[in-house]
């Protein structure tokens, strides 16, 4: 295996060489990823740098994108994009522009990724008191002065939601718009006649 790589040409050995490490590399953070742990996460690699600012801030800051994950991924695209286009690309600046533009795309690629998983980690969980100072129609009619329940359906988040409705005031009828003005405890909500 040595005589193969001592044969090859030192741009290539140079590739390779980038190529076969950056994969080590990704496919160690990938296994400690799947058993839980963060190790590279954590690491500070932007050492007095301060780079967050209001300007980046839609990116979670300049710092996120200057991280070890990054390296090794951009390294990863740019040692393999170098390996695989070396025999077809004869120019060695061309090919090291075409090297550091797939390491762009395997960055921007993992951060896709990243901001994919994100979304479906988010608690989606609906919450009563997200329908406070929200309107809703009345789905069956609720008594006078908190004399018993009717139930209201309100949409939270594109999702339609059927809830436990009393009122203080005059009888609601059904379809009735109303305003949801107080959580009673956190089992239905006090409504009020628009």
């Amino acid at each position: 295996m040595l005589d193969w790589f001592n044969s090859l040409d030192s741009t290539l050995k140079i590739y390779w060489t980038i190529a076969i490490v950056a994969s080590i590399i990704f496919s160690i953070q990938t296994l400690i990823s799947l058993v839980g742990g963060d190790v590279f996460d954590n690491v500070d690699t932007n050492a007095d740098i301060d780079t967050s600012t209001d300007s980046d801030s839609h990116l979670g800051g300049v710092s996120h994108f200057f991280s070890v994950r990054n390296l090794v991924n951009f390294l990863l695209g740019a040692g393999w994009g170098g390996v695989c286009f070396y025999s077809t690309i004869t120019s060695k600046v061309l090919l090291a522009l075409v090297a550091v533009l797939f390491g762009l795309i395997f960055v921007l690629i993992f951060f896709g990724l990243v901001k994919i998983l994100l979304k479906l980690s988010k608690d989606n969980t609906f919450h009563l008191d997200e329908t406070l100072n929200k309107t809703a129609d009345v789905y069956i009619p609720i008594p006078e002065n908190r004399l018993g329940n009717g139930k209201i359906q309100i949409s939270v988040r594109g999702s339609f939601h059927e809830i436990d409705a009393i009122t203080a005031g005059d009888k609601i009828t059904t379809g009735s718009k109303v305003r949801v003005i107080k959580i009673i405890d956190n089992q239905a909500v006090m409504v009020g006649k628009i």
